[in-house]
């Protein structure tokens, strides 16, 4: 019996056969997967369900919110503004938001934001979700904080304040939200079906989020990761819920699947140009690839190396990655984006049905895997 539609070239079996038996152990429930090389899709496939009732195929225009994977596309927004040379990615970040400057921040530069070194990886209390739904009080917050730790010297990952940060600076100079420039600069431009929060007529194809596990270890009280994961402390089930697909998280709810990520990450992977059209120069191309931070995350507690904007490979963390002039993230869950520019090759992960942990997943892991023995 086939458990997933699409296409793949020959050369992928393993890797198609990879992502069915996702499916038919019942590790995953609903899931899409794209390998593309240099424009060409060599593997556009998906299967299962996109609700726990098991009642409703997953499609071909089926989306899902992607958690993390979203933060990609919000690194993607900036470095474009930063090649537009509208933002300077060594600019203390007041230059385009003067309110940011108060309670020591004066010193943060524009590359902290999109590495996670800021000091800003969360809210301080008091704060709920619904705080998020609104950026202009989220973000106004945000300016009246204090630093958690000394900019610039180690990594905190930003979980749920990414995209209001970033967002911010594209506001300011651009005069259109986030949400706005992604769909108009990103999205339009490059007919890829993703958005941030999601259109109520889409709702009706959006695969249900099911959540993971409870954590098997809680961060140590009062310590950074539990300020961040509690600042605000977001719960899976949100993402099934009509207030949060109607916000703009620029961090956590961009709505897509591994066609329309794939699509739009592949600016990267192809040097910067899709289709004809630049999006990105070769010296913006390189900043992406300058280590930001290397380290014990303060917030992930792993040893994470960020870029400007993304991680970069690390064998220690995620030994499925190799080495190489290659960016990635994931989702929380198990989704998951890689760009691999030396082999112009794009690798996009969506599913549905949450696994433990932060970055990718033991399914995700298989995927890739086949994908790169595939290449060897």
């Amino acid at each position: 019996m086939t458990l997933s539609s699409g296409t793949h070239d020959g050369r992928f079996d393993a890797v198609r056969a990879a992502f069915e038996n996702n499916l038919a152990t019942g590790e995953e429930l609903g899931a899409s997967l794209v390998v593309d090389i240099d424009g060409e899709s060599v593997v556009d496939i998906w299967g299962g369900h996109r609700d726990a009732a098991r009642t409703a195929g997953w499609e071909r225009d089926t989306i899902v919110n992607v958690w993390s994977t979203t933060k990609t596309v919000t690194s993607l927004a900036i470095l474009m503004l930063i090649d537009r040379g509208q933002l300077d990615a060594h600019a203390p970040v007041a230059r385009y938001w003067p309110e940011f400057a108060a309670r020591g921040k004066d010193a943060v530069e524009v590359r902290h934001l999109l590495s996670h070194t800021s000091g800003l990886s969360g809210l301080e209390q008091p704060v709920k979700l619904t705080d998020l739904y609104d950026p202009a009080d989220s973000t106004a917050l945000f300016a009246g904080q204090k630093p958690w730790w000394e900019p610039g010297t180690a990594s905190g990952y930003h979980a749920a304040t990414y995209g209001h940060l970033l967002g911010e600076l594209v506001r300011r100079v651009t005069g259109s939200t986030l949400r706005e420039f992604v769909a108009t600069e990103l999205s339009g431009p490059l007919a890829a079906d993703f958005q941030l929060g999601a259109a109520e007529v889409d709702w009706p194809r959006i695969a249900e989020i099911v959540p993971p596990p409870p954590p098997s270890r809680l961060p140590e009280p009062g310590g950074i990761a539990a300020r961040t994961f509690a600042g605000p402390a977001v719960s899976a089930g949100a993402a099934n819920t009509a207030d949060w697909r109607r916000a703009e998280i620029g961090a956590l709810n961009g709505h897509g699947n591994a066609r329309s990520v794939a699509r739009l990450l592949s600016v990267i992977s192809r040097g910067g140009s899709v289709d004809g059209t630049r999006y990105l120069g070769e010296a913006t191309l390189d900043l992406i690839f300058e280590d930001q931070a290397d380290g014990v995350d303060l917030v992930l507690g792993i040893p994470i190396r960020w870029g400007t904007g993304f991680a970069l490979p690390k064998k220690e963390t995620l030994s499925w990655i190799p080495d190489g002039r290659i960016c990635f993230w994931g989702g929380w869950g198990g989704s998951m984006i890689i760009m691999d520019l030396e082999r112009r090759l794009t690798i996009s992960y969506a599913m549905n049905r949450m696994a433990p942990g932060i970055i990718g997943s033991d399914r995700s892991e298989a995927c890739v895997s086949a994908v790169y023995d595939a290449l060897a």
